[in-house]
């Protein structure tokens, strides 16, 4: 079925609250089940007597999206046995507000159960001979942020891989409720602090929509600059450290030095590597004059060099071939089912990209070329990161050598009453979507943020399973998610 019963809209976009269709809660689910689309997001909003439930269905072949509501008590029939995207959603609106998906084949937590007492769990357990547990985290030996890998093995092969993340309890989209204030562009740019530009690039779509402004032409295109450079730095990090999981060091230093060239590109235009306090509602607070144009293209181009330098070791490696190659595969189907984005869908062959799909600011107007690879191994989602830094290195040449004239502003104005936003971007995980709905006062009653990661860590469970577990650094390396983006 196509999107007959949804809303459709463009991105980004804001709608009156009153048009987006209520359906009974079984003609919510069989329009949801029976879409051509990918489920988006899924979330809930408390009301006084009940539980209201909203939906945003991806319709990649028309480039629209769909938003649907429905008002439940207490429970209502679950989608994931028909619809496995669902499963991490229905978990998460069941641990927040305990509406029962009925009929949801793993029902608890989605993050770590405080609401239990303390040493309470309900993991997978795997039963049988020589069948044997390994625990790892929360608390890890490096600089990384809290999260529990339970593995269920058979000598060293991986039967299964649970994974429990949430122990900080951040509360983001809750302080974000009666905002917009002062505070509230500083929770988007720390959201996730590897993904800055891109969680505020959404936030800032959907807070112009709501109040009618566009952002300037040139306002776009730094602020696409700024989106590509954060993807060359993250896609340069990862390859090194890759690398630097198999032992091949020559390319994990090289790559460690130049992603700080590029974070240096970032900041040279704002005074932030990370891109804090460039990206506002309306437009950028830094603009990009003639000899900062000049610095950059200079920087550009000689990272650019050395990093085609520093990867090409990697592909000429046979031992690092050995251990790229067929390790942690995760099939086409298995990430459609699952709802994968970004360049772990893209490693599977599935060529979702927003910037193309669901294009907004200026990728309405250029697009790179979205890059994929048919494997869906450790050595796919390396090589599908070279090629996208590639493809964001000539994007972002062509934007400096072409950027609009004109300002880098508009004036602010206040966000409609009972209204709902919509807003995705490609951030360098894959899509983040954020949804903002007002209240009669025009303030925000309710804001969900669907980091990539929670698309994701679903499909790094399942690319362990028959793996050895001395393969787990790297395949989780492979798909490198975030932590706090999923604890919101």
């Amino acid at each position: 079925m196509t999107g007959s019963r949804f809303l459709l809209v463009s991105n980004p976009a804001c709608i009156a609250f009153a048009d987006v269709p209520e359906l009974s809660p079984s003609q919510w689910r069989d329009a949801l089940i029976t879409s051509s689309g990918r489920l988006a997001a899924l979330f809930h909003e408390p009301q006084s007597s009940a539980t209201r439930l909203y939906a945003v269905v991806a319709f990649r072949a028309t480039g629209k999206l769909g938003v649907i509501t429905t008002v439940v008590d207490g429970s209502y029939p679950a989608l994931t046995p028909d619809l496995p995207q669902a499963h991490l959603f229905e978990r998460e609106i069941f641990e927040a507000s305990g509406v029962v998906p009925t009929g949801h084949p793993g029902l608890k937590p989605v993050r770590y159960p405080h609401t239990t007492e303390p040493g309470v769990t309900d993991y997978f357990a795997v039963e049988g001979e020589e069948i044997h547990e390994v625990a790892v985290g929360p608390v890890h030996a490096g600089v990384i942020e809290p999260g529990h890998f339970r593995f269920q093995c058979h000598g060293e092969n991986v039967l299964h891989l649970e994974i429990s993340l949430g122990y900080q309890h951040r509360g983001v989209e809750k302080a974000l409720i009666g905002g917009p204030n002062s505070r509230t562009i500083h929770y988007m740019e720390t959201l996730a602090g590897d993904t800055s530009i891109g969680h505020a690039t959404a936030y800032c779509q959907a807070h112009e929509a709501l109040s009618s402004v566009a952002a300037p032409a040139r306002a776009q295109a730094i602020r696409a600059v700024a989106l590509e450079l954060e993807r060359m730095a993250n896609h340069a990090g990862d390859l090194g450290a890759l690398a630097g999981d198999v032992a091949f060091l020559p390319t994990a230093s090289f790559c460690g030095r130049l992603r700080g060239d590029i974070l240096n590109m970032t900041a040279l235009i704002c005074g932030s590597r990370f891109g804090r306090g460039l990206i506002r509602p309306g437009g950028v607070l830094f603009d990009i004059d003639a000899d900062m144009a000049r610095a950059l293209l200079e920087r550009l181009a000689l990272t650019t060099k050395d990093l085609r330098g520093a990867v090409s070791l990697l592909w000429d490696a046979p031992s690092v071939l050995a251990r790229f190659e067929d390790t942690g595969i995760v099939s086409k189907d298995l990430c459609e089912t699952l709802g994968l984005v970004g360049p772990a869908a893209r490693a599977c062959g599935v060529p979702l990209d927003t910037r193309s799909d669901f294009p907004s600011g200026m990728y309405r107007f250029r697009q790179p070329a979205v890059a994929t690879w048919p494997d869906g191994d450790v050595f796919a989602r390396a090589f599908v990161r070279w090629m996208e830094i590639q493809e964001s290195a000539r994007f972002i040449e062509e934007q400096i050598q072409n950027l609009p004239s004109g300002p880098v502003t508009a004036a602010p104005a206040p966000l409609a009453p009972g209204s709902c936003a919509v807003s995705l971007v490609e951030g360098w995980r894959g899509e983040i979507c954020h949804v903002a709905i007002t209240g009669d006062d025009g303030r925000i009653a309710a804001y969900k943020i669907v980091d990539p990661s929670f698309h994701n860590w679903t499909g790094l469970a399942m690319a362990l399973r028959k793996q050895q577990i001395s393969d787990f650094p790297l395949i989780n390396k492979s798909f490198n998610l975030s932590y706090c983006g999923h604890d919101l």
